[in-house]
């Protein structure tokens, strides 16, 4: 959980300066080919690494250790070449997917440069999900930090290289070609680069061993490669459609918003440039908003769940450990732990993200006034999903860990349908241009949550206990929240930062001592949070 957080506030670190140096249209190229890594991202990250570490739990949970390191070989070499084909489709399709989701070739550079990334993530999620599945989750923690600070350092520089040697790089491409869309590209470079540094602290880890016993107390002969590719393949297909899932949303919108905008330029442009100004009859309108909203308010978004997604992948081995032994009063308590734990975290701050989402984009983004004003609503509208896609995510861990890894699926699907519903609906709409897809990203994330929680109960044939849980924590989250309100009125002659800054210190103060009041003690809070976690 610490690395995760580490490697999002670098993350930000990334992201702010770059958003503040390619602007909003800028940022439109880039969040096109983040769209298509996002994807890629959660297969690797998530599905390869679920079902490395799932096989791999239960055989060093056996003594086979023999089978351990076979798994590991296999995995290796089956998801090579899974990440070599999966570069060799994006280089491919660069070209038609950036006609396709822009309507232009503006973004295909940016789409080519993050075509090796498939590789070099699926070579880390074998290495990641072999440590975890032993119990060892410091490889991960180190090798996502330093992705994150790789990708800080080549990012800005590859693209502030770009941008101060304009001249000198176009010479390079076609006649006509937007110096954005190139410096777009190279922060992308940047990314790649980051999965690679990654895959090569893999590399000098296993240098200084594997992190296993030599010796194996099991006696059961040890599976084919075959055979342990097949199971790898079947553990990892409904893990692997769900986080998949998870990030359809995104390319959703990648598809969705700036062509609805287009729509809206057509039929209502006079209602678009009473709205927003005369930038809104500008062609660059729809990838303005876009590289707003994904590059700075989704930016914000992503912060918390980030984080939170860690009590997931910790919940996943003990719900498996206790359906495994049908102890079902352990997986409820299980969820209670798990949830406290995310709200705790992600309900004040998506109540705070409401209701101060234009001083943060102020702070984060001074001197992009026109982008900060789509982005803070945008944000304001994002803010109830955040908080229950924290709280969904745990619970789709732990679904997958009693066996029923294709209700996620299930519940992403549906949820995706929901989205794109919305957004189709919203987002021509000019009253609803910047705050659509923000919507519909909320409307989509409750939905999930509520439908998982049913099947959760059912599945586990009792109540779940979650309005007594959870009540401390909402209640201490709206009384922090009427701080916040009562402060902004009374710090608003002063500057955005005093500002933000005294009313995030007002927030915490109000809701420690309301948790507090509450019965919630320090200790208390602590034992429900270790809770088989």
């Amino acid at each position: 959980m610490i690395s995760a957080a580490v490697a999002k506030v670098l993350g930000a670190l990334f992201k702010i300066p770059l958003t503040n140096r390619l602007g909003g249209i800028g940022m439109g190229y880039f969040g096109c080919a983040y769209g298509l890594f996002l994807p890629i991202y959660a297969v690797s990250a998530t599905g390869l690494s679920a079902a490395v570490a799932k096989l791999t739990a239960e055989e060093a949970a056996r003594g086979c250790f023999g089978s351990v390191r076979r798994i590991r070989n296999t995995a290796r070499l089956l998801f090579f070449g899974f990440g070599a084909a999966l570069t060799l489709i994006i280089i491919f399709a660069a070209k038609p997917f950036a006609i396709y989701t822009t309507g232009d070739m503006s973004s295909w550079y940016a789409i080519l440069m993050i075509a090796p990334s498939a590789l070099f993530g699926c070579m880390s999620a074998v290495e990641r999900g072999y440590y975890e599945g032993l119990q060892n989750m410091y490889p991960t923690a180190m090798s996502q930090a330093a992705e994150a600070l790789v990708k800080v350092i080549c990012g800005l520089w590859l693209s502030g290289f770009v941008l101060e040697h304009e001249e000198e790089v176009l010479f390079y491409f076609p006649n006509g070609t937007d110096i954005l869309s190139v410096a777009a590209a190279a922060a992308v470079l940047g990314v790649t680069v980051s999965t690679a540094a990654g895959l090569l602290y893999f590399f000098f880890r296993n240098l200084l061993g594997d992190g296993i016993r030599r010796d194996s107390i099991c006696s059961e002969k040890i599976d084919s490669r075959r055979h342990i590719s097949k199971k790898l393949m079947l553990t990892m297909l409904p893990i692997t459609l769900g986080s998949v899932g998870a990030t359809l949303t995104s390319v959703i919108d990648l598809c969705t918003v700036m062509r609805c905008l287009d729509f809206s330029q057509e039929h209502s442009g006079a209602e678009l440039v009473k709205r927003f100004g005369d930038m809104a009859a500008d062609n660059a309108f729809p990838a303005f908003v876009y590289g707003a909203f994904t590059g700075m308010a989704l930016t914000v978004f992503n912060l918390v769940p980030s984080v939170t997604n860690m009590f997931g992948r910790s919940a996943l081995p003990c719900a498996a450990h206790a359906f495994a032994k049908g102890k079902k009063n352990a997986l409820c308590e299980q969820v209670r732990s798990v949830l406290l734990a995310a709200g705790l975290i992600a309900i004040p701050a998506g109540l705070g993200l409401v209701l101060l989402s234009e001083p943060i984009m102020l702070a984060l983004y001074s001197g992009h006034t026109d982008e900060t004003f789509i982005a803070s609503r945008a944000l304001s509208a994002l803010a109830p999903g955040m908080v229950f896609l924290c709280l969904v995510s745990p619970l789709f861990s732990i679904m997958q860990g009693i066996g029923r890894a294709d209700l996620p699926v299930k519940l992403m699907l549906s949820g995706v349908v929901v989205k794109l519903v919305v957004n189709l609906l919203l987002i021509p709409l000019p009253a609803f241009a910047e705050t659509g897809a923000s919507i519909s990203t909320s409307v989509c994330y409750v939905l999930m949550f509520m439908i998982a929680v049913v099947a959760l109960r059912r599945e586990l044939g009792g109540s779940l206990g979650l309005i007594k849980t959870m009540t401390p924590v909402i209640y201490a989250s709206a009384m922090s929240g009427a701080v916040v309100y009562l402060l902004r009125s009374l710090l608003r002659s002063y500057g955005t930062i005093v500002q933000l800054a005294g009313c995030i210190l007002g927030a915490v103060l109000m809701y420690a001592l309301v948790l507090w009041l509450m019965g919630n003690s320090r200790q208390n809070i602590l034992e429900k949070l270790s809770l088989r976690m």
